[in-house]
């Protein structure tokens, strides 16, 4: 009777998929505490929007599923700078497109595109959109991200192009049709229009959404000044096995936490 052997971890390595010493995601006793827990990164994950140029008027919104009432989530209000969101700020949708919490009306694009992908994606806990300039760039090109370095690779084969562009999303049936092409990928790049990515948590759809951006400026400057040089199919799933980690995603979002909320501590009025 063979008996297997399991090598010891090596010292300067954690007991995680990545090997790198990431905590886990917090546990809450009750409904109340997760919710203010959501809505608190909400807020930042917003005025980090605006810190970084996301903001384009009224366009661009962030959401995240209510822990309580599954057919609801929390979504910035119509019509607020991302620079000036707080928690008291946000407002609750129901699957109806109601408001049900908070004194702001919602934008008719914000409730068709979320409504749908919280919907049509169980796993889909957040979604954050936006109309960058890199991600608009490389939309209106007709091109995905390719796997040219670790970064980008967490989207190696989890990405899609939405090119059926019919105007401003505010039919329920666009919003549908989007969140069916997202399909089980983190990312979808619409053409003509700009980027929606999507995570277990809303700190790991928002830290995607930082990366796929970043990735879109990489790639936009490699190609003006080149033909660049991409991963071999096992260099990109090995790349992706890393930067492509939940976890890990989860985590990054936490440095852009402590961040916001030491600079601009108002977000956090109620």
């Amino acid at each position: 009777m063979s008996t297997t052997v399991t090598e010891p971890r090596p010292a300067h390595l954690a007991d995680t998929a990545t090997g790198l010493p990431i905590p886990g995601e917090p546990h809450f006793a009750t409904y109340d505490e997760a919710r203010r827990h959501r809505k608190q990164r909400l807020a930042a994950a917003l005025r980090l929007f605006g810190k970084y140029g996301f903001g384009e008027g009224i366009s661009g919104h962030i959401s995240v599923r209510d822990p309580e009432h599954e057919d609801r989530f929390w979504v910035n209000p119509f019509g607020v700078s991302f620079n000036q969101v707080r928690v008291a700020d946000l407002i609750c949708v129901d699957s109806t497109g109601r408001v049900v919490s908070g004194r702001h009306p919602v934008n008719p694009s914000a409730f068709v595109i979320h409504s749908q992908i919280h919907e049509l994606h169980p796993g889909a806990t957040a979604a954050a959109h936006a109309h960058t300039p890199h991600s608009r760039a490389l939309g209106v090109l007709g091109r995905l991200l390719e796997p040219i370095d670790q970064e980008s690779a967490a989207f190696y084969g989890r990405q899609v192009l939405y090119g059926d562009y019919e105007g401003p999303s505010v039919s329920v049936a666009q919003g549908r049709d989007i969140a069916e092409k997202l399909g089980d990928n983190r990312a979808i790049l619409l053409r003509h229009h700009g980027l929606i990515t999507v995570g277990g948590s809303l700190d790991e759809a928002v830290h995607w959404f930082f990366t796929y951006d970043s990735c879109a400026q990489v790639q936009l400057l490699a190609q003006a000044a080149g033909t660049p040089q991409t991963f071999t199919h096992e260099q990109a799933l090995a790349a992706r096995e890393g930067f492509g980690d939940e976890q890990l995603g989860w985590f990054s979002f936490q440095l852009l936490w402590n961040e916001i909320a030491a600079e601009q501590p108002d977000l956090l009025q109620e």
